[in-house]
Order: C-alpha cells, then structure tokens, then sequence
C-alpha cells in the first residue's frame, strides 16, 4: 500500500540527534542551502535559540550554548557557512561512541559458588583466627549453602558446603558441624515451580 504523502520514520533518512526531532533536522538542511551568509546566520541563531528553549533544564550548565552549537554544527555535517560563536572543531567527540567495554571473564572452578564467593575463600585464608573471621565463616558457609540449593534445584547438604570450604581455603577453615548452625533457609524459596494443569 503506497499513499502520497504518507511515510514512516523508517523509510527516511536516519537523524543525526534524534532528541531534536526531524523538525529541528528539517530547519537545518534547510539553512544550509541558503545563498547568503547573513541568512544562514540569522536561520541559524533561531535555530539555536528553538533548541535552547527544548532544553530549558540545562540553561544553569557552563557549557550549554557551546553544546548547542556544537549540536547545529554535526547536524550541518558541518556544511553550515557562517560565523560560530563558539569553536565548533571539537563538536565531533559528542557523537563519537566510547570503545566496548571488555567483560571480565575469570576461571571459576565450580560455577554455581560464583566469583564473590572465591574471592571471599581468598580472603578467609589470609584472615587471622577471631570473632570477624568466626563472622565472615558464618555469612559464607550459609551463601554457600544458598547456592547450592539454588542451583541444586532445592536439595543441599550440610557436609558438602563444609568438604567445599576445606577444599577451597586451603585446609584453613574446617567447619565442625557437630556445633556449626546453618540460618534456616526456606527450600520453598527455591524449588521450581509446577506448571498447572488444565
């Protein structure tokens, strides 16, 4: 179907700032296609001051207007003939894209415990023996225990998280279950729940 008149934002021209509106574009490839100078500079003041007044919460910044004229400037593609207040050669560094940041992937022997819960065995084999570490084994061995459940689909056991404890501190934290209490940990928290039947 194809009516006169009628189009959509995807079939046109992509917007440089879309925070201006293609009305704001629309002003601007026209001011560039003025003949003379004293036009284009006329045209392009009042653009700046519509889009100073779409912007009315950023008037207290330092650098507005500089920032607005910057703006005019990509949207010109810097094609616009006339007499910028501001120095517009650095307009280019708004609309450049920062570098992807690089995800930090780091060797985890056993997933289900994560990487918060190793760097907490670290730190428990360097910590002398004391009420904080008493503390620190307390919060641990019941995340542990959490994790296990949650990625064991609801089931855990006592002497697993104490044998992992061990094994991942070196031998320097021993958990004597005999005295040791876990916190009381819902299993219903954690089990799946069932699909109802119709």
């Amino acid at each position: 179907m194809n009516i006169e008149g009628l189009d959509y934002n995807t079939q046109r021209e992509r917007l440089i700032l879309p925070q201006y509106g293609r009305e704001v574009q629309n002003m601007v490839d026209y001011a560039v296609t003025l003949p003379t100078k004293a036009e284009r500079q006329r045209c392009a003041e009042a653009i700046v001051a519509i889009m100073d007044r779409m912007n009315p919460q950023n008037r207290g910044n330092a650098d507005h207007a500089q920032k607005l004229w910057d703006h005019l400037a990509l949207m010109a593609d810097f094609k616009l003939d006339i007499d910028y207040p501001y120095d517009v050669s650095q307009a280019l560094k708004i609309a450049a894209k920062p570098e992807p940041m690089t995800y930090p992937m780091a060797k985890i022997p056993v997933r289900h415990y994560g990487k918060m819960l190793f760097e907490a065995f670290e730190e428990l084999k360097t910590m002398e023996p004391g009420e904080r570490r008493d503390a620190f084994v307390r919060s641990v061995a019941n995340q542990m225990k959490r994790s296990l459940m949650q990625w064991g689909h609801g089931t855990s056991d006592n002497e697993k998280v104490a044998s992992d404890l061990a094994r991942f501190t070196d031998g320097k934290i021993q958990l004597d279950l005999s005295t040791f209490k876990f916190d009381k940990i819902s299993e219903r928290e954690f089990a799946q729940p069932r699909k109802k039947k119709r």
